[in-house]
């Protein structure tokens, strides 16, 4: 017998079935060792649920103006800034990217954040972990054009794109996969996913601009941000660490 996965889910757990399909469309739930994703699939009544609940924020640096914290993935940046008080997002990680996110202590100092994104004075630094041999540096000089929406969405698109840069370093490779060591010049939506995808490189777990995989999230992580002469360093979690 059959029935749907968030209705079944939500009588394991003693929850209501609005949270059941939150857990599921957070990408928080399993069925053995593959995400469920569909909240009104159908499966078996006998079915056992896992779910993983995001790790805990962690702060890594604080003063006076600026709090930085290392975002687990699974994880809204808006939640972030929800549960810190008196704090405001200076930028986003998407859900499933992990690492350096930044908040404001005060609206006089996020508009000052926000201007330095904005000309290019913040150095923004990123671990991941994709697909293929990446044996040499890769300059990805592509412009991107994005598509708001629920879903957002971004190509590369020469005529209407704007510019962006990334550049890749090897770092480690492990069978035919890699991990890369990044550094982007500008901020465009999805840039790191995209540019590496355009490459034939896409991230591992990255679904929207790769291929269907088994890996539990987008291996994506924020791993280093300097902004007015601070660097701010978020550990790598272990699936970053090594790729299982």
């Amino acid at each position: 017998m059959e029935d749907k996965a968030y209705k079944l889910l939500a009588e394991q757990l003693g929850i209501s079935g609005k949270r059941a399909k939150e857990l599921i469309d957070r990408g928080l739930v399993y069925i053995g060792d593959r995400k469920l994703k569909i909240a009104r699939a159908n499966v078996e009544a006998e079915t056992k649920f896992r779910v993983e609940m995001p790790a805990k924020i962690a702060t890594i640096y604080e003063d006076d103006n600026l709090i930085a914290v290392n975002k687990p993935a699974f994880l809204d940046a808006y939640e972030v800034e929800a549960s810190i008080d008196d704090a405001s997002l200076i930028h986003r990680l998407d859900r499933e990217t992990s690492g350096v996110l930044l908040l404001a202590k005060s609206e006089e100092f996020l508009k000052k954040a926000i201007e330095s994104f904005r000309n290019r004075r913040v150095k923004k630094f990123y671990t991941a972990w994709v697909e293929g041999v990446v044996y040499e540096e890769m300059v990805i000089d592509l412009p991107i054009h994005t598509i708001k929406g629920p879903k957002s969405i971004s190509k590369v698109n020469k005529k209407i794109g704007k510019e962006a840069i990334t550049i890749v370093q090897p770092n480690e490779v492990q069978g035919k996969k890699s991990k890369v060591d990044i550094e982007i010049k500008t901020g465009r939506t999805h840039q790191v996913r995209l540019h590496l995808s355009h490459v034939g490189h896409p991230v591992v777990g990255d679904e929207q601009y790769g291929s269907p995989t088994k890996s539990k999230r987008v291996l994506l992580h924020a791993s280093r941000v300097e902004i007015f002469g601070i660097n701010i360093v978020a550990p790598e979690p272990a699936d970053i660490i090594k790729y299982k």
